[in-house]
């Protein structure tokens, strides 16, 4: 087998189970829905969550509340929040962050709109509160600020402060602070105790989301990205667990830890709580109903004495999966970029890929410089296997010329052909080996295409406005198409008729299949074919006018 039909063998059966993995996923039974299902979007069914080791208080830790779910008040007042990135809404019910909208974005199937990340139309919401005995929490009605919440020219944070009064004289004040230019979002606590006896509460911050996959981009629909919740800490790395396992009880996550995150990741965009201290903390994954959960962590305050005054200050992280940004933000952050098993390759092509865009500022002539840049680097190879080929291809008619002599004898056939091969100095297989070494960087730079969101909706040239989707005009695929025909055509010609027809009927199917891949794969696997044929036919040319073809 030739090295051009084992690469091609190799693609069309990687494509082939991205295939079957969305119609599994498409056509998956939905789940009967549970005896409590009506329960799953109403009050009591999200309850506040409580520490294994309950803070040592004057009367201990509550039995849980009944807060009310996500979206499930909407008699609730609102507070709009403007920023020069996005536009949130507070609601009073809990002080929950139950929508946000990002400007620099645009939604999947509609340009002229903001992507809406968090919404109450999925039950998605970013909840905390305080955990202790009249504590205010996420069911609790915080007071909102009076007038315009919007960050104004020349202020670079905006502060929005809710208040709720606690049992005993507690007073709680849970403040918002915006930064411009940034998904970064402050939330303070601030516990002022007016009482007579010492409060210890602890403080809980948690996603609450549905397990609806969201809308992904038009151009990966064999791709089935994760959607769930992570977690991370420095001694047990990134984890994430799935909705399913979380239903089964048999989600293994993160428990506790002196340090780490919790985050609730899809296709493109992460929200994450990111405690700053090195205090202990506990992580926790709940099913609310029958297609509601949430997953938190719970971080201790220090005890506040009476007429005492404690905060307690967690960042929110919510928008976009842009490296760069994410590692400055928290440790291993950016691993919620998940490349798979092949991060390890995966990320220096990202590195290089990023360079190159600083240089182009466009990141499809940035894919078309890594492109060259990859032929570059693997260039003895394919020269090895081109030559290989080459070579397969001026013994062709000898080849052809033994089977019609020992068609009926198959041993005697394989020893006259192992004799040419041994005669002329060609090993059939010398170009496998160069191509198996290529395939995992393929692969590698498959998944950077379709994960980064840098190629979200990023343009081209002409009419190529969206990396990440398919060509609308199914320009670039004919275009491969034809790039493989002309390879197909370098190539030795199989001696068995029907492998011969196989090779001529590949570059069909490979172009009815890449008219669903994204452009910017396209583009990658048009340009590469376009350097490989340059390469393979002065390849050819020489030796074809070597010894061995006047021999």
């Amino acid at each position: 087998m030739d090295t051009r039909r084992l690469i091609l063998l190799f693609v069309f059966g990687f494509s082939m189970i991205m295939l079957w993995n969305a119609w599994q996923k498409k056509n998956a039974p939905l789940p009967a829905p549970a005896a409590t299902a009506p329960a799953a979007k109403s009050a009591g069914d999200n309850t506040v969550p409580t520490p294994s080791a309950a803070p040592a208080a004057p009367g201990g830790v509550p039995a849980a509340a009944a807060p009310v779910a996500a979206g499930a008040a909407p008699q609730a007042t609102r507070a709009a929040v403007k920023t020069d990135l996005f536009e949130a809404v507070v609601s009073a019910q809990g002080g929950d962050l139950v929508h946000l909208e990002l400007f620099k974005l645009h939604a999947v199937d509609d340009l002229t709109k903001n992507f809406v990340l968090i919404d109450e139309a999925n039950q998605y919401a970013a909840q905390s509160g305080l955990i202790g005995p009249g504590l205010p929490n996420h069911k609790t009605v915080w007071q909102l600020p009076a007038g315009e919440q919007d960050l104004k020219e020349g202020e670079n944070e905006l502060r929005v402060r809710l208040t709720a009064t606690g049992d005993n004289g507690v007073q709680v004040a849970k403040t918002y602070v915006f930064h411009r230019g940034s998904y970064l979002i402050d939330v303070e606590y601030e516990v002022a105790n007016n009482g007579a006896a010492a409060v210890t509460p602890s403080a809980y911050f948690q996603f609450v989301r549905d397990d609806k996959d969201p809308a992904s981009s038009p151009g990966t629909p064999m791709v089935s990205t994760f959607t769930g919740p992570a977690f991370y800490t420095e001694e047990q790395k990134y984890q994430k667990v799935t909705f399913s396992d979380i239903a089964k009880g048999k989600d293994k996550h993160i428990d506790k830890a002196n340090d780490g995150w919790v985050g609730m990741v899809q296709h493109y965009f992460v929200s994450a709580w990111l405690p700053k201290s090195t205090d202990p903390r506990e992580f926790y994954t709940r099913k609310l109903g029958a297609d509601l959960f949430s997953a938190g962590v719970i971080v201790p305050m220090a005890p506040v004495a009476p007429k005492a005054t404690e905060k307690l200050d967690v960042p929110l992280y919510v928008g976009p999966q842009e490296q760069d940004k994410l590692k400055q933000i928290a440790p291993g952050l950016d691993l919620v970029v998940d490349y798979g098993w092949l991060t390890v390759i995966a990320s220096p092509l990202f590195w290089v890929l990023e360079l190159i865009h600083r240089l182009t500022g466009n990141w499809g002539w940035s894919i078309i410089g890594l492109t060259v840049l990859l032929k570059a680097a693997f260039f003895p190879l394919s020269a090895a296997s081109y030559k290989s080929m080459a070579k397969m291809r001026v013994l062709t008619p000898k080849l052809t010329k033994l089977k019609e002599t020992y068609g009926d004898d198959r041993q005697r056939l394989n020893q006259e052909m192992m004799e040419l091969y041994k005669k002329e100095k060609v090993n059939p297989l010398g170009g496998c080996l160069p191509i198996v070494v290529q395939i995992p960087v393929f692969i590698a730079l498959y998944w950077v295409l379709l994960g980064s969101v840098e190629m979200r909706q990023a343009p081209w040239l002409g009419w190529i406005m969206d990396l990440s989707a398919k060509d609308p005009f199914y320009i670039l695929p004919i275009i491969m198409g034809a790039t493989m025909l002309i390879q197909t055509k370098l190539n030795p010609t199989p001696p068995d008729p029907i492998q011969a027809k196989v090779m001529w009927i590949m570059p069909i199917v490979f172009t009815g299949m890449f008219f669903m891949f994204p452009a910017g794969l396209v583009l990658y696997w048009t340009v590469n074919n376009l350097l490989s044929i340059a390469q393979q036919w002065q390849i050819n040319r020489m030796i074809e006018t070597s010894g061995l073809a006047k021999k």
